[in-house]
């Protein structure tokens, strides 16, 4: 049987577009690692974030820590998904380079969901707890006003994915 090359898999998407359930899709196949950004955040400076700057701050941290691991994770063939936010061209080209330094294709998986539908989900989110991160409206607003969508410019593979159904 012919071994799939690794692959870096990325997600692009607004707070509560599906990221978190296609990254949990994309895992189930076989000599994929998945890596969330919120979990690590959560467990290493949960405390520490209450702002758009605490989280961004935080985040370059958990970047420069995991970057390395991606790459010799893929270098040894296995699939990685980055459940981390590639709201930014800057974000995405992170991304890119640690593809480009494993020699592996990036591919970003772009979940295009209307504002509101994201709303609707934050609200359900926070009723449920069952997330990490309780994001406020007024939190949305901000990663909405810095969000750029990506182009095919940037050099990665764009997957476009319709919004799931379910909440």
């Amino acid at each position: 049987m012919a071994v799939e090359p690794a692959v870096l898999h990325c997600l692009c998407g607004k707070p509560a577009a599906g990221k978190s359930t296609l990254c949990a899709e994309l895992s189930r196949d076989a000599g994929t690692i998945a890596l969330s950004e919120d979990v690590w955040l959560d467990a290493l400076y949960g405390e520490e974030m209450s702002t758009l700057s605490d989280f961004v701050r935080c985040s370059d941290k958990l970047r420069y820590a995991v970057g390395p691991h991606v790459v010799a994770l893929l270098e040894r063939g296995l699939s990685v998904i980055l459940d981390f936010h590639a709201n930014t061209v800057e974000a995405r080209l992170w991304m890119r380079r640690l593809a480009d330094a494993a020699g592996v294709e990036c591919k970003l998986h772009y979940l295009d969901v209307p504002d509101d539908l994201c709303r609707i989900r934050l609200a359900a989110r926070r009723a449920r707890g069952d997330h990490p991160f309780n994001v406020t409206p007024a939190q949305f607003d901000g990663v909405v006003a810095h969000f750029v969508p990506p182009t095919e410019a940037e050099g990665i593979t764009i997957i476009r994915h319709a919004p799931p159904e379910t909440l």
